[in-house]
Order: structure tokens, then sequence, then C-alpha cells
């Protein structure tokens, strides 16, 4: 069991009030680490840290390039390390190994990735200004920026924040989910390694309290957020009083839609992968699965004898192809979603209840589960999961799916699998959400942008967009032959 600490100003400190939160694999239960709980002293000193850093700091003015250098050496030191980073978010999040290593693929990509566009972005000059002046348009950074993670993709979610955020020259402070801190941890040791500029990189540990002392403060100019809508809610009001900016990625309730000509073995494996991955702790997550009325029986019939026969198990285990909840209050919040389904006449097909296999005593298990019959209003209909829960609704043509996939509050993503592209075309130009996969599901690289419509969030992660919310616009307009107006002679 290890003993860690909060990292603030390039130092390693304990935090102020003694306090530490014990660290659990979901799989098991056993005790992993003791994370520091940062109070409000550490809060403010990690603000004062980054706020000194950008203020009084190196890290702002270096050009470019140099900053991309350091990505690149951050990338770099993330890929000699992956596996260690890969054992880490499988002992605390409990999701299997090759999951995690994926995960540090694309945490390694998203570095270079910003590296490189870094190196590419340049001012702009307005061809169009007046002859006698020089004309620029400049990208400077926010400022202090703090980025809130959840604990679904600890290491990979830190990645889609901190590499624009340091790119376009900000400091940080970095605040992971108290449920799943190692990687996070662990990563700040290889930052502490590089030598970053004190104050550029700090980390604080604890639960949303520590989020929203970040939001409250004046000397905070952004916030990133990732996680539930009502927190989401939550940091937005508490930012309001200095009107930082804000980023807010706040999940989603997404459809995935099979058409009848659609090739219905590719659609139903990539059903599972869409909902059971990651035990559908996944905000993309395909839980709403819509399916064309003449091919729907057979459909859910062949989705319930794969979805029985999905191995659970401990993630360093090759066989396992599904691992447990986050823990006891989001397995017990799901097992309630799925008996109110139940209630409201929704039909249990597959799962819905904890295995009784004795090696699964131990851990946060769900069997997953499917439900059919189930109607647009009904909660689980609505709600997000957040769990290996599937919800199967017909539709009969386009324009039935099209009023199903949209009527909800969320807009994050969803899926269309047809042989037509003529209709792959229109349910791309009506579905309200910010990622539309045709014929694919819950692909995601750092050069498309990520973010969604309505209630799913502000802003967009990931691509050169996802550079542009860490930066601020300065135009500049230089006067070569400066004179006198004599308007007020």
């Amino acid at each position: 069991m290890s003993h860690q600490s909060l990292f603030i100003a390039g130092q390693w400190r304990e935090p102020h009030s003694g306090r530490y939160r014990e660290i659990l694999n979901p799989a098991n239960e056993s005790l992993l680490a003791l994370a520091p709980e940062a109070g409000a002293q550490d809060v403010d000193a990690a603000i004062d840290a980054a706020r000194h850093a950008f203020d009084h700091g190196p890290w702002p003015q270096l050009p470019p390039s140099e900053r991309s250098a350091w990505l690149l050496r951050i990338a770099a030191a993330i890929e000699a390390d992956a596996a260690q980073l890969a054992r880490l978010e499988t002992l605390n999040t409990g999701k299997t190994l090759c999951e995690s290593e994926a995960d540090m693929a694309c945490v390694v990509a998203t570095f270079r990735y910003y590296a490189g566009l870094l190196e590419a972005r340049t001012d702009r000059a307005h061809p169009h200004a007046p002859d006698h002046v020089i004309s620029v348009t400049r990208h400077e950074p926010v400022g202090v920026c703090a980025l809130i993670v959840p604990w679904n993709y600890p290491l990979l979610q830190t990645a889609w924040k901190l590499a624009p955020a340091l790119a376009a020259g900000n400091t940080v402070i970095l605040k992971p989910s108290e449920l799943t801190p190692l990687s996070a941890l662990h990563l700040t040791a290889l930052l502490a390694a590089l030598a970053l500029p004190a104050g550029v990189f700090n980390l604080v540990c604890g639960d949303g309290t520590v989020g929203h002392h970040m939001a409250l403060s004046d000397r905070v100019d952004m916030v990133s957020f990732t996680g539930g809508a009502q927190a989401g809610a939550k940091v937005m009001q508490a930012a309001s009083g200095n009107f930082k900016r804000l980023a807010l990625e706040l999940g989603g309730k997404n459809p995935n839609i099979v058409f009848a000509d659609a090739d219905l073995d590719v659609a139903l494996d990539q059903a599972l992968n869409a909902v059971f991955f990651n035990a559908g702790q996944v905000c993309s997550a395909g839980s709403r699965l819509l399916l064309q009325a003449s091919v729907h029986d057979r459909f859910v019939a062949r989705l319930v004898e794969r979805i029985d026969a999905i191995v659970l198990g401990d993630g360093f285990d090759s066989r396992t192809r599904m691992g447990p909840l986050i823990s006891a209050a989001q397995r017990n919040r799901v097992l309630s979603l799925i008996q109110a389904a139940q209630g409201e006449g929704a039909r249990l097909r597959a799962g819905g209840q904890r295995p009784t296999d004795a090696h699964l005593e131990k851990g946060f298990w769900l069997r997953p589960t499917l439900l059919s019959d189930v109607q647009a209003d009904m909660r689980i209909a609505r709600e997000e999961i957040f769990g290996p829960v599937i919800t199967v609704e017909r539709f009969t043509d386009e324009a039935h799916a099209v009023r199903l996939a949209n009527d909800t509050p969320y807009g994050l993503a969803a899926g269309v699998w047809t042989g037509d592209l003529g209709c792959a075309n229109r349910m791309a130009r009506r579905l309200r959400v910010g990622t539309l996969w045709v014929n694919d599901y819950n692909l995601a690289f750092p050069q498309a942008p990520w973010g969604g419509f309505k209630a799913s969030g502000i802003g967009r992660e990931l691509s050169a967009t996802g550079l542009e919310e860490f930066s601020e616009l300065k135009h500049v307009l230089l006067n070569c032959e400066p004179r006198a107006l004599n308007w007020f002679t």
C-alpha cells in the first residue's frame, strides 16, 4: 500500500488537514493506497502557485516550439512508463488491462498531437486591413486553469485537458476523481522528474468540495470539468462569480439506431461494445438501442445470448471481457434504475442482478443487463445510467427513429447502422448530437472534436478546437503612420 502526497509549486506536500482517503480496488475491495485529501488551505496554495507561475513565470511566454518540445518530452515519459500506468489504471478502475493499455496509447497520442498542432499554429495577419496599419490576431493563454477529471477514464481524460492547456501556455491545477487518483499521481511523479517550471502543474486530490473551491476562486480563469450534469450545474453556478471560462462535458443518453438494411451481424457485435465496454461507464455509451420493428425480435434474442456469455472477472485475466462498477454506490444506483424500469413495464431479458459466482463475491459487480419493451417516457430511457445496461425501443421508419433519438435532454453522441447512404446522410443532418457514428461506434481520436449539444455540455475537447478552448484571441493593430484626427479642435 502506497502513501501519496499533493503536488504544489513544484513540491510534494502533505495535506494541511492530515486527512487521507482509502483508495480501493473495485474488483475485490482491497486497499490500494492512501490518497491525500486537500482542504481549502491546500487548494488556495495550489491556486497561488499556478497564479504566480502564470503572472511571473516563464511558461506563458515560452515560444510555441519550446512548449511543443515539453509536450513531446511528457509523451515520451508516459510512453516509457505506459505498462505501469496501465496496471495502476486497471487496479484503480477495474477495467481490463487491454482497455487500460489502449487508454495509455491514446494518452501518448494526445500529447504528441498537440505538440505538432502547436508547431503549426501561427498568428494570423489580416490582408484587408488599411495599408498604413499592421493587423494581427494572436493566440494567448487563458491563465490559471482548473482541470476536474472523472473516474471512468482517469488518465485519458486528464490528457484531453492537460495537453491542450499546457500547449496554449496556461498553468494548471489538476483534480482527479477522489475514487481514482492513482494514475494521476504517477503522472505527477513523471512531470516532477521532468522538472517543469514550478507552479505550471499542480495536483490536488479530494472530493467535489475541492473542485467547488476552485470554481469559486476569482484567481482561477477557467474550469474544465467532465462529469455528471448535476455536478456540472454546480460548477457552472460556482464559476459565475468572476465570469470565468467554462468547458463542460456532462455525459449523454446516446441512441444507437439499427435499420433493417444494416449488416446485422456487425451491428449486433458493435451494440455490445457500445454499452458494455468499461462496464458501461462511458459518457458516450450506446445505452439506448433503437431497433427497426422488422428485425427487433430476432436481434434481441441474439443479444440476450451474447450478453449471457460475457465473462466477468479480474482485469488482469485475459479471459475477462467486463470488469466491475467503480463503487458500491454506483452499483446500487444502477440496480435501482433497473428495478424502477421493471416497475414501469420494461421487461428484464438478461442480467439485472449481482453475479453469484464465488470469485466475484467481493467487488462491485453487476451482470450485464438488457431491458426490452422500453418506452421513451420511462426513467431508464431518459436518465444517464452509467452502467452495463442496454434498453431496447422499437421504431418504424426514419422519421420515427429521429423523433425517438432526439427526445432526450442530452446530445453527446449517436450511432446509425444502415446500408443506405441516403438514409445515413439524412440521419446525420437531423440528429442533434456532437458526434455521429455511421456503421461504427465509440471510435475517437485526437484530431476530431469531442463534445455535445444540449445538456451534454459546453465547448469541445480534442482537435484544434480543443486548443482554442484554452486560448484567448487578441487583435493587435499597429499604426505605421500615426497622425492627429483633430476632431475635438
